[in-house]
C-alpha cells in the first residue's frame, strides 16, 4: 500500500472491511454461546449471511439469497471439527459464501489458497526462504507458512478455492491436516498443531473441463453442502439486482440503477436456455455449452450499466445488454451460435414486448 492509499481505495474490499459496521453491530447484540475463537455465535453468523433485523431495529443486509437451511448446515459444520465443502455449478455463490463465512467467524477472510493446475504442495503446507535456508539451514525462521498453516496456528478459518483444480497429489496433502489437525514439518522434526477455532472451507464445481476428482479419502474429511441455482426467477432477479447495485456503487458508475424489467428479461433468457425450455414449459430449447450462471447475469448487467453511463444517457437499455448477452451465450462459435439464433427466432421474436430485444441482439451478430 502506498503512503497515499487508503483501504477505501481498494477496488474490492475484503468482506470484513466492507461490512465492518454490520459485524460490529452483530457482536454488540450477540449474547449467544460462541464456539472457541469465533467472533460471533452460529446464530449471528447465519444472520450476517442471510440478513435480518437486530433488537435495536437496525438491518443486516442479506449476503446470500436462498435456502436458510443450507447456510445453517454450513455454519453448524464449521462449529465441529469437520471441514466444509461447498459444491455447485459455477456462479452459485460458493466463493462469496466462503468469504463471508470466514469474515463472520474469524474476522479475517484472507487465509486463502487459490486452486489452479499450478498450485504446489508448498501453497498448501509450507515453503522456504531459500536465502535463509542456505545461510542458516532449516529453521523456523527460514520457513514460509502457507495460509493454511497460519490459520492452524491462529485458530482461524482457512479457505481453499477451486479444490478440484488442484492436482490430485497436492489435494491429498490436506488429508493429514483435516484428519489429524496437525501439519508435520519433517525437516525440523517438528509440527504445527491446530488451535481451537481452526477449520477449512473448500469450494469446488464439476462443470468445468480439466477438473481433478477428489479421492474418496479426502471426500470423507469434508461435509459437503450443495449450493443450488436460484429456485425461482424472482429470487434470481433479486440477486442480480442487489449485486449490480453494489458493484455500481463500488465502481462509482455514474448511471441509474437498472430497471427491474430489463433484469427480468435477461434472467428469463438465461433461465430458459439453461433449463432447455421456456418458462411456461411449452417450448423445448437447445442449451448452449456455457453455464449461464447468476454470476454471468450480474457481469452482463454491470457491463451494460457501464455502457449506459459512459456511452449513453445513463439509463440502462436493451441495446446496452445485447453485446454482453451475446458474449455470455456464445462460447462455442459454431454450436452456441446456432442455439442462440434459434432462440431469437422461435422465442424472442414471437414474445410480446421483446421485439426491441430481438432487434438489438440481431444487430450484434
Amino acid at each position: 500500500m502506498t503512503p497515499t492509499q487508503t483501504p477505501n481505495a481498494a477496488l474490492r474490499q475484503h468482506a470484513e472491511i466492507q461490512f465492518a459496521d454490520e459485524l460490529e453491530r452483530l457482536q454488540k447484540h450477540d449474547d449467544r454461546q460462541k464456539p472457541p475463537q469465533w467472533k460471533l455465535s452460529p446464530w449471528a453468523v447465519a444472520t450476517y449471511i442471510l440478513g435480518g433485523t437486530l433488537p435495536d431495529g437496525s438491518e443486516i443486509s442479506a449476503k446470500y439469497i436462498g435456502s436458510r437451511r443450507i447456510i445453517e448446515i454450513a455454519v453448524a459444520t464449521l462449529a465441529t471439527d469437520r471441514a466444509l465443502l461447498l459444491l455447485g455449478v459455477p456462479g452459485t455463490a460458493k466463493s462469496w459464501v466462503s468469504e463471508h463465512l470466514s469474515a463472520a467467524i474469524s474476522g479475517d477472510s484472507t487465509m486463502l489458497v487459490q486452486g489452479t493446475a499450478g498450485t504446489s504442495e508448498e501453497s498448501v503446507r509450507y515453503g522456504w526462504n531459500y536465502a535463509l535456508l542456505l545461510s542458516k539451514g532449516p529453521s523456523r525462521e527460514a520457513l514460509v507458512a502457507s495460509p493454511l498453516m497460519r490459520a492452524m496456528a491462529q485458530g482461524q478459518i482457512a479457505r481453499v478455492e477451486e479444490l478440484t483444480r488442484i492436482p490430485a497429489d497436492v489435494q491429498d496433502s490436506l488429508i493429514t491436516i483435516l484428519s489429524e489437525k496437525t501439519l508435520p514439518i519433517p525437516e525440523l522434526g517438528d509440527e504445527v498443531q491446530a488451535v481451537k477455532g481452526f477449520n477449512v472451507i473448500a469450494t469446488a464445481n464439476n462443470r468445468d473441463k480439466g477438473v481433478n476428482e477428489l479421492s474418496s479419502a479426502l471426500k470423507r474429511r469434508f461435509n459437503t453442502v450443495i449450493l443450488p441455482t436460484p429456485a425461482t426467477i424472482e429470487e434470481e432477479i433479486a440477486i442480480v439486482q442487489k449485486r449490480v447495485g453494489e458493484l455500481g456503487r463500488a465502481l462509482e458508475i455514474p448511471a441509474e440503477a437498472p430497471a427491474v424489467e430489463e433484469i427480468r428479461r435477461l434472467v428469463t433468457v438465461f433461465r430458459e436456455l439453461r433449463d432447455g425450455k421456456t418458462l411456461d414449459g411449452k417450448t423445448k430449447l437447445k442449451s448452449p455449452s456455457g453455464t449461464l450462471s447468476v454470476a454471468e447475469a450480474i457481469s452482463v448487467t454491470a457491463s451494460g450499466l457501464s455502457l449506459a453511463a459512459h456511452f449513453g444517457d445513463g439509463t440502462l437499455r436493451v441495446g446496452d445488454l445485447a453485446s454482453g448477452l451475446l458474449g455470455a451465450v456464445i462460447k462455442d462459435p459454431v454450436q452456441d451460435a446456432a442455439v442462440w439464433r434459434e432462440y431469437l427466432e422461435t422465442v424472442a421474436k414471437e414474445r410480446d414486448g421483446w421485439k426491441d430485444l430481438y432487434r438489438a441482439c440481431r444487430d450484434q451478430e
